[in-house]
């Protein structure tokens, strides 16, 4: 459920306890002494499908095995809109200058605990990657083949906006990709 094993107020180990909330019975890490409770609530993340020209930009990050290509992703800062933060995440992972965005859609991605508010983003200017990005690749869109989980069933939703019919990869195709 989480990882939480000791409160942060006093510093008890945390209990799975379950209690009656609006939304009826929830079990959550609890402190039985202060009372303090870890809600685990999902994180928002952003993500950018980045129209460079007439091509699509994705990336691989450098901690990733094998070559994966993904949407430009990061965390929505404090104080920051949604449209601000997925500029601000593009600019920093890729040094485009975002002039044009919409919103895709929001997507559940319970295995991370996340949920993801994608984007279509217009992009302009040199690309120069971050040391977080290890390569790019800039694919036509009839070429995107899309992933069946997170913002790969964002860029689905997107290619259909443009009159495509989305293909997404298979599961082993998707596990072959992990070991190479």
């Amino acid at each position: 459920m989480s990882n939480f094993q000791y409160c942060p107020m006093c510093a008890t180990e945390l209990q799975l306890i379950t209690q009656d909330e609006d939304g009826g019975p929830k079990a959550r890490m609890r402190c039985v002494v202060c009372q303090w409770t870890h809600w685990n609530n999902p994180t928002p993340v952003l993500a950018g499908i980045v129209q460079y020209g007439e091509q699509i930009l994705l990336a691989r990050n450098a901690a990733w095995p094998g070559r994966r290509f993904a949407l430009i992703t990061g965390f929505m800062e404090a104080g920051e809109t949604p449209e601000e933060g997925i500029a601000r995440e593009i600019a920093e992972e890729t040094n485009l200058q975002v002039t044009a965005l919409k919103l895709v859609g929001v997507y559940d991605f319970q295995r991370m605990n996340q949920v993801i508010i994608a984007y279509h983003a217009v992009a302009e200017g040199d690309i120069l990657l971050s040391p977080e990005l290890a390569e790019y690749k800039l694919f036509n869109l009839p070429d995107i083949i899309c992933w069946p989980a997170g913002t790969g069933y964002a860029m689905g939703d997107w290619l259909r906006t443009q009159g495509l019919e989305p293909r997404f990869m298979s599961w082993e195709q998707r596990a072959a990709q992990n070991l190479e």
